[in-house]
């Protein structure tokens, strides 16, 4: 770090317009966003940081007043975005400010598309630049104020290099001819990006406690306790802002609803139990146990069971995907994702008409492996 200037912090509505006037000047800019998912109940953005090629900048969504200042240079296609790993930042800047990412670059997807096997930021700069990325704040609280010079260093690395990394892999991607087919997968994941968040909705239900392993396999009256056990760890994650394994494990949670110990002694020889757990949540969890006991029991939800023919067909295009990416040596997921394949074995287009129509199946894979695509599906004999 001794050779790289240090980032411009932005903690001002007028440094942050500032930067925002440049960063609308740049063509390619690079982008990262920290997070404090391990530390909070609702995480949320903590830092967003950018460089251009001449400077990077640092921005605290915390101090500053008006962040939706940002919003033009996120939706303007014309500045090309570089991120590493995007899907988590891009549902993150949804999620929290409403942004879509328009002009996507994301290095590790160009990486997968080149067949590199390590991928991770930290390995590709380590080994192809000899810049060695310590990861000691990977799992820092990065909402908690006032950052050190630590966090802040390694918070910068995370976009320096990203556009270097950028030109490297667009090169080598360009003499392969393959841009079209890797920008067609950026413009996929700023898609699937939204329509996750879309999905998960913004708070929980009672019903969630159906997806902890092994709730399923509950009587009646075990998975009512479980129920209660939910909503009162939610409630309590939800109060103190924390994640709820913090509170209490799903693993543990499951036990007290199989045991449904009766009194602080039998709460205490369940496994993994912690004393500082008793101590603070003996009488709410006995009373989840109380209520659990004597509530109706919860409806199961039904399973849904896919149709044999679409499991067929789906089988039969991941196997041919297999095949595809073992010859060009890449991860299967590089050919065509897996919710495509999905989509296609439920559509089960015949023609090249009905396969323009498969959600996320863009023009460059329909052209490439169209033909193969509605080959393996005409084969299939149910």
């Amino acid at each position: 770090m001794n050779d790289i200037k240090p980032a411009r912090l932005v903690f001002t509505d007028d440094c942050l317009n500032s930067v925002v006037g440049k960063l609308n000047r740049e063509r390619v800019i690079a982008v990262d966003t920290e997070s404090n998912s391990l530390h909070a109940y609702r995480e949320k953005v903590c830092l967003i940081q950018f460089s251009t090629r001449q400077e990077d900048f640092i921005v605290d969504p915390f101090a500053v007043g008006n962040i939706d200042i940002l919003s033009s240079v996120f939706s303007n296609p014309c500045i090309e975005k570089v991120f590493h790993a995007a899907e988590y930042d891009l549902i993150g800047l949804w999620r929290d400010f409403g942004w879509k990412v328009n002009g996507l670059f994301d290095t590790m997807v160009a990486a997968r598309t080149l067949g590199w096997e390590k991928v991770g930021l930290a390995s590709i700069l380590s080994k192809h630049y000899s810049i060695p990325i310590n990861k000691k704040f990977q799992r820092a609280n990065w909402a908690v104020r006032p950052l050190n010079d630590d966090q802040l260093s390694y918070a910068q690395l995370d976009t320096h290099y990203l556009l270097k990394l950028r030109d490297h892999l667009e090169a080598t991607i360009r003499k392969l001819c393959q841009l079209p087919e890797v920008y067609e997968e950026f413009e996929r994941i700023s898609e699937a990006s939204i329509r996750k968040i879309r999905k998960q909705g913004s708070s929980w239900s009672s019903n969630d406690f159906w997806q902890i392993a092994g709730a399923r396999k509950l009587s009646g009256k075990n998975s009512a306790v479980l129920c209660e056990l939910y909503k009162y760890r939610e409630r309590i994650a939800s109060m103190r802002d924390v994640p709820s394994f913090r509170i209490i494990g799903n693993a543990v949670l499951l036990d007290i609803a199989k045991e449904r110990p009766p009194n602080v002694h039998a709460l205490s020889s369940i496994k993994g139990m912690t004393s500082g757990q008793i101590r603070r949540y003996q009488k709410g969890i006995l009373s989840a146990i109380r209520r659990g006991e004597h509530a109706e029991h919860p409806p199961r939800p039904k399973i849904r069971r896919i149709d044999p023919l679409i499991s067929l067909r789906y089988d039969s295009l991941r196997e041919w995907r297999k095949l595809r990416a073992r010859k060009r040596g890449v991860a299967s997921d590089v050919i065509v994702a897996r919710e495509v394949l999905w989509n296609l074995a439920k559509q089960n287009p015949v023609n090249h008409t009905e396969l323009r129509s498969t959600q996320d199946l863009g023009p460059w894979r329909r052209k490439e492996y169209g033909k193969e695509i509605l080959r393996v599906l005409r084969d299939i004999v149910p």
